[in-house]
């Protein structure tokens, strides 16, 4: 039998968001379909590629020393992302990078890897599993619907590097989920940078799957994912008034398969003058009555949300009215950021800039107030049966087996988790039955419920 030929070697390093490690996953599929192997370290890699993020000065910051290390360790390095946009910037840091891209370029980075490290391939060897490569443990993964988004919010540059909205074929979509749904997958995460907006570049126009037709539409796609018979977990949806079509599709609170009681929706402010000059979408919305109105069709529904203090002219008066929303909105989980200036934001140029120490001062108030809320809703899960998917397994100081679930309230590495004592013979990946017995401001406690 004829030996194959050896293939290259290519390191990996995956920053930023989900959507940034979906680009990630796709790269390495197309790696791997060509023969090349994907080294765990710097040392065991012809080169390394760093997919990297550019939103905020922290993640840039986090970006170039990613790049510094790899090209330290390893001398070899292809840079693609967010950051990548702005090569210039890159290459003043690193001017010995291989080459730069910017994001969403898996065809950029694959013509780098073939310039660089080209590879012998046996077309007769499959090398890559019907799923793709996937970065996620086996049991979740997320599903990219779309590329790029048609607002032009003054705090973001994304479109600016990302694009304007390009959403994917929903045949190709649904075919990718079944994929994901064979190979073991629980959980779908889907996301893009504005999911409620999924078709609009196309007029929702009318797709297929499986010989049947599909229109190319946010609640279309979730009535078809939740068929598969998994969670479905929709992220970054703007509060559109079709949004309100999704509630009744959702399942309750006890963790069956099918589209979760679960809505991850940036608000970013409260004050309508604030979202005005954000120029957020859907900001005339009339929002508490909208969650007071979800929450009548679903009580079980879990809402998730981020917002900005200090953004340019923010007044005292207008953080309390963000505060007052808060309290009067009761969300589930929040994440606070202050405002932090964006190379190449419109919104640096909006007057009144607020000093960075009232910026930090009004995220921790902001923080204290939802940590009271956030307490105040776990609290009321206490006694609660619900379905938990488990993450991870483990053991305590004291050598308890312990287990590291999320329930359908809970998303991946940014909500709570669920923590069982004594889990049994379970495993990552499988679902359990739980009682919840006590929580804090951020995770619950949970006893297995035993067999009859």
């Amino acid at each position: 039998m004829k030996n194959l030929p050896s293939a290259g070697r290519v390191g990996f390093v995956s920053l930023g968001c989900p959507k940034a490690l979906v680009d990630s996953e796709q790269i390495l599929t197309r790696l791997r379909a060509e023969g090349y192997d994907i080294a765990p370290d710097y040392q065991g890699a012809d080169l390394v590629v760093v997919n990297t993020c550019g939103f905020i000065d922290s993640a840039v910051e986090e970006s170039l020393d990613a790049i510094g290390e790899a090209l330290k360790e390893n001398g070899k390095v292809i840079v693609t992302g967010c950051l990548g946009a702005q090569g210039d910037r890159v290459r003043e840091a690193h001017p010995s990078v291989l080459a730069v891209t910017g994001p969403h370029a898996a065809n950029e980075v694959m013509d780098a890897v073939h310039a660089h490290l080209p590879a012998p391939h046996d077309p007769f060897t499959s090398l890559v599993p019907p799923q793709g490569i996937r970065l996620t443990p086996k049991h979740f993964a997320y599903l990219k619907i779309s590329e790029g988004c048609n607002h032009r919010c003054t705090f973001c540059i994304i479109p600016s590097m990302r694009g304007d909205l390009v959403s994917r074929p929903i045949g190709e979509v649904m075919h990718e989920a079944e994929a994901l749904v064979k190979a073991g997958v629980q959980e779908i995460l889907v996301i893009s940078q504005d999911t409620s907006a999924y078709g609009v570049d196309v007029k929702y126009r009318t797709g297929f799957w499986n010989g049947k037709p599909l229109k190319t539409r946010t609640t279309e796609l979730a009535e078809a994912l939740r068929s598969l018979g998994v969670w479905v977990r929709l992220h970054y949806v703007y509060p559109y008034p079709h949004v309100d079509e999704l509630i009744p599709l959702m399942g309750s609170g006890e963790g069956e398969p099918g589209l979760l009681p679960y809505l991850d929706i940036p608000f970013q402010h409260a004050s309508p003058r604030i979202l005005k000059l954000m120029k957020r979408p859907a900001a005339s919305e009339k929002t508490l009555d909208r969650i007071l109105n979800w929450r009548k069709i679903n009580p079980y529904i879990s809402l998730r949300s981020t917002f900005v203090v200090g953004f340019p002219g923010e007044t005292e008066t207008e953080f309390e009215e963000l505060l007052q929303f808060l309290r009067e909105a009761q969300l589930d989980r929040v994440g606070c950021f202050a405002y932090s200036p964006v190379e190449g934001a419109a919104a640096n140029a909006l007057p009144d800039p607020v000093p960075e120490q009232v910026k930090q001062e009004r995220q921790a108030r902001f923080m204290e107030v939802q940590e009271e809320i956030s307490e105040a809703r776990l609290t009321n899960k206490v006694g609660r049966t619900m379905r938990v998917l488990i993450d991870e397994l483990g053991e305590m100081e004291n050598g308890t087996p312990v287990a590291l679930a999320r329930s359908y309230a809970d998303a991946p590495d940014i909500d709570g988790v669920v923590q069982i004592d004594t889990p049994g013979d379970f495993k990552p990946g499988d679902f359990m039955e739980v009682r919840i017995i006590d929580s804090d401001s951020h995770d619950l406690w949970a006893e297995p419920i035993k067999p009859a």
